[in-house]
């Protein structure tokens, strides 16, 4: 509104004088200002509480869920129900008060993708800080007290005796307003008058409450969130109705249209001010502008989606849902292959017997949609023997759906990590798979018409076919750019323990991320160790670090997989190709991404075996209790010839002891 109002209204300023000029601009954003005003919305999640006991019914949970969210579109709160008997799903969602339509309907799209980490479960509720949604295979819509009322205590800085006053009072006015006022109230108590001490309160009770039942909801949680008192923050989060208080403003602004005499009074002192106040005010609104189309820009979503399904359902991929359906079983528990953070994938049978794997993402919201759609577009795009095929999609249905060819040996981890599936590989599988997984990322990075980054390679991410072969999957993550960009920027994602470095601390990403995480998959196939996965000892180390130590000590080979069977080696090559591998994985794990190979040559070092490798550098430190790197940007130097950054191995230590 603001940048319309001054694009026409400049053909009128143009022989205006500096001062003149100034105070219009400044009038204007008196007068707009509060109307352009945009509160983010509050789609932070507080708690996600599950039930243990009956499992859902998928078509009578999909069912109440789209009811829910045609009306939450329409009118901010919504009830439904689907089905009948024990299968039954109930359900509510309600937004809090201060919310407008467009950021309820943010937040509950935000709960509906929380939601199916409570599957198989029906019972299931959310607490955002902006909405809440319930549902069980019962109705509940009268409760108003139950065994899983909690309140969340946040941010413990240890406030005074007159902030504890002023909450007090706040919670106490809301309480009191809030079931006169359909279930809603907010308030603020400031004592003395602009102290820094204000208390902000928001009360909600859910619309099927009477106001009865909404007052003794409110007297029973108002009285468990004033014990989080003296600390800054605290909610309550019971089974008909929700609270806060908090010391800084985080309730949605109220749009007003009085105070014109006390603004006009403004206006009558800034016209006098002189000329250099333009570039402030042009910078505020500038400013203003940008904030405001940021905010818009994370709105929008529902019309990107909507493209993004249209241009699936139109290509040759597309699956009909009722096929998957009735080739998993309804998506039956026993046909469950696995699940990430991406989806759960099961097993299915087409009608002319082709077995097939079929990923599942629940909801079609802006978020996941955005993820199917670049992980068809990506695969569908690519073809080799070392990367998992695409055969298709469905995204017609209530959910979206990706198929796979099926491998029938799962993922890489399944074997090494477990004492007893590992010895199915010995050293010549596993150095199969070495190469295999090698050749699929060379072929990523370098021989497609633009480059991909996969972005989460790891040993779950590796698929094993029938003869044990490799095949990488699970490009959700992947990112393409074209040949002349050095790096791209995004947001952080992956997996802890696989992140190289410059991308966890800076979120650039370039090959050398993939190269970084191949590394770590090298060790791991070596000493059969996950990386992220912490013992109970707290001295425990990275296993980039343990075998940094161990090559620097030149005893690698007390790291090696008992598994790998090398005492049935008769030859001393085997064990030196295995501690070789080990030397490429930490030349591929090194601090600067600069001294890491490209992937096409880590596979030349793993493959000519003769040829001499160079000295790795010192991995980076991470803390393997947090997880949290050492910015190796903020002190690090490397020189060349420094024995302490430099690690050199000798051939002797590769014979056995």
């Amino acid at each position: 509104m603001l940048y319309l109002y001054s694009a026409r209204s400049s053909s009128k300023m143009e022989g205006a004088t500096p001062l003149v000029l100034c105070s219009q601009f400044v009038v204007m954003l008196i007068l707009l200002l509060p109307d352009t005003s945009v509160a983010e919305p509050r789609s932070q999640i507080i708690q996600l509480i599950c039930g243990n006991k009956s499992t859902v019914s998928v078509p009578n949970f999909v069912g109440t869920m789209e009811t829910l969210s045609e009306q939450v579109r329409a009118r901010g709160y919504g009830v439904a129900v689907t089905g009948t008997g024990p299968d039954a799903t109930y359900g509510i969602s309600q937004c809090y008060g201060d919310l407008s339509l467009i950021d309820c309907v943010l937040c509950f799209s935000e709960a509906r993708t929380l939601f199916p980490q409570c599957f198989p479960y029906n019972g299931a509720r959310i607490y955002l800080d902006g909405c809440f949604m319930r549902a069980e295979n019962y109705s509940f819509y009268d409760e108003y007290l139950g065994p899983e009322d909690r309140r969340v205590c946040g941010n413990r800085t240890t406030k005074g005796s007159l902030f504890q006053q002023n909450a007090r009072a706040a919670v106490q006015q809301a309480v009191a307003n809030a079931p006169s006022n359909n279930g809603y109230a907010r308030s603020q108590v400031s004592f003395p008058r602009d102290s820094n001490d204000t208390a902000y309160v928001l009360a909600d009770c859910w619309k099927t409450l009477s106001a009865n039942s909404c007052a003794a909801c409110l007297q029973n949680a108002s009285a468990s969130m004033l014990r989080c008192l003296p600390w800054s923050k605290g909610r309550a989060l019971y089974t008909g109705c929700f609270m806060r208080y908090s010391d800084t403003n985080f309730l949605n602004a109220i749009t007003t249209n009085g105070g014109s005499s006390s603004r006009g009074k403004v206006v009558v002192t800034i016209i006098v001010v002189s000329s250099v106040v333009v570039l402030g005010v042009g910078a505020f609104i500038a400013f203003g502008v940008w904030k405001n189309k940021l905010i818009q820009k994370k709105r929008k979503g529902a019309n990107d989606a909507e493209k993004l399904v249209k241009i699936l359902h139109d290509i040759s991929l597309n699956f009909k849902y009722s096929t998957l359906d009735k080739a998993t079983g309804s998506f039956d528990e026993a046909n469950k292959l696995g699940q990430g953070g991406f989806g759960t994938v099961y097993k299915g049978v087409l009608a002319d017997g082709r077995e097939i794997a079929v990923k599942r993402l629940f909801f079609n919201n802006k978020h996941r949609v955005a993820d199917f759609y670049n992980e068809v577009n990506i695969v569908s795009s690519i073809e080799h023997k070392n990367l998992i095929r695409l055969l298709g999609c469905s995204s017609s249905g209530p959910e979206s759906l990706l198929v796979y060819e099926f491998l029938p040996n799962q993922s890489l981890d399944r074997f090494i990590f477990d004492p007893i599936k590992g010895k199915a590989l010995n050293w010549e599988k596993r150095f199969e798979i070495i190469i295999g997984t090698a050749e699929g990322l060379v072929y990523l990075h370098e021989n497609t018409k633009t480059r991909i980054i996969h972005r989460d390679i790891k040993a779950s991410n590796i698929l094993l076919d029938s003869r044990l072969r490799a095949k990488i999957a699970d490009f959700g993550l992947a990112r393409s750019f074209q040949e002349d960009k050095s790096h791209i920027s995004t947001v952080l994602a992956g997996t802890l323990g696989y992140m190289a470095p410059e991308y966890l601390a800076h979120g650039q990403l370039t090959e050398k991320a993939d190269v970084y995480s191949f590394g770590v998959l090298l060790l791991e196939i070596v000493t059969g160790r996950q990386n992220n996965k912490r013992k109970k000892d707290e001295d425990t180390v990275s296993i980039v670090s343990d075998v940094w130590e161990h090559f620097e000590r030149g005893i690698v080979e007390e790291l090696f997989d008992p598994n790998l069977m090398l005492h049935n080696c008769h030859t001393i090559n085997v064990q030196n190709e295995v501690a070789r591998v080990l030397h490429v994985g930490l030349l591929c794990t090194q601090e600067i991404p600069r001294l890491r190979p490209f992937m096409s040559k880590a596979l030349k070092m793993l493959v000519m075996k003769d040829e001499e490798l160079p000295p790795p550098t010192k991995p980076p430190f991470v803390d393997e209790k947090t997880m949290d790197l050492h910015d190796p940007w903020e002190d690090y130097s490397i020189k060349q010839g420094n024995s302490s950054s430099v690690a050199n191995l000798s051939h002797s230590s590769f014979y056995p002891r």
